[in-house]
C-alpha cells in the first residue's frame, strides 16, 4: 500500500462503503484497497527526515473531513503545525508524543465549540472528530505516510499545554495529536481479530 496513487486516499474512506452499498455493487479492486488498508494501518513513530508537501497534507485534510458527523455539524478544524519550535515543546511536553519532533508535519484536529450540538448531544464532537482523525491515518497510510494517534483530550492539563504551545483558539478543543511523516520503521500491524468479544442476538 505504502506507493498507492494518492487519490486513493480521498476515496479511502466515505465515498467507499457508502457509493458501494447505495449501487449495490461493489468495486472488487477498491474493496481489497480500503480492507487492506484497514488490517495494515499501525502506528509508526519514527520518520525519515523526506518532507511531506503542501498537496499532500490537503489531501489527508480532505480526507478527515470526509468522516461522518452527527447532523452534519462538522464541528472540527485542523491546526497544521510545521514549526520545529513548537514540535520540540509539543514533544517535551506530551508524555507520549515524543516523536513530535522528528515528524515532517503534525495535524491537530480540533472540536470547535462554535459547532457542538446542545444538550445531551454536545460531547457528540468526540466521536465526529474521532471519525476525522481515523480517515486521516487511513489516508496517511494508503499514501506511503506513518503517522500515530496521540491522546489530548480530556485531559485538562494536555489540552492547556497543547493550546498554549500552539496558540490555539479558546473556542478550539485539541483532540488529540497527529505527528506524520514518511516511515522510518516497519513494525507488524497487530492482529486484533477476537471474535469472542462479538454477541449476536
Amino acid at each position: 500500500m505504502k506507493h498507492k496513487a494518492p487519490f486513493i486516499a480521498a476515496i479511502l474512506i466515505a465515498a467507499l462503503f457508502i457509493s458501494a452499498c447505495s449501487s449495490g455493487k461493489t468495486d472488487r479492486n477498491l474493496q481489497d484497497s480500503v480492507l487492506d488498508a484497514i488490517a495494515t494501518r499501525t502506528s509508526i513513530r519514527a520518520y525519515s527526515d523526506k518532507p511531506v508537501d503542501k498537496k499532500t497534507v490537503s489531501t489527508l485534510l480532505k480526507a478527515g473531513m470526509a468522516a461522518p458527523t452527527a447532523m452534519n455539524t462538522r464541528p472540527w478544524v485542523f491546526y497544521v503545525v510545521r514549526d520545529k519550535a513548537m514540535m520540540e515543546e509539543i514533544s517535551c511536553t506530551l508524555p507520549y508524543t515524543k516523536m513530535a519532533k522528528d515528524a515532517a508535519v503534525l495535524i491537530v484536529p480540533c472540536g470547535d465549540r462554535e459547532r457542538f450540538l446542545t444538550g445531551e448531544g454536545m460531547t457528540y464532537w468526540v466521536q465526529d472528530v474521532s471519525a476525522a482523525t481515523e480517515n486521516i491515518l487511513l489516508a496517511a497510510h494508503a499514501m506511503g505516510l506513518g503517522a500515530v494517534w496521540t491522546g489530548v483530550y480530556p485531559i485538562r492539563e494536555r489540552i492547556t499545554d497543547v493550546s498554549r504551545i500552539l496558540d490555539i483558539a479558546p473556542e478550539h478543543v485539541p483532540l488529540c495529536v497527529i505527528p506524520i511523516g514518511y516511515p522510518a520503521e516497519n513494525p507488524e500491524p497487530k492482529d486484533k481479530w477476537e471474535p469472542e468479544r462479538i454477541f449476536y442476538r
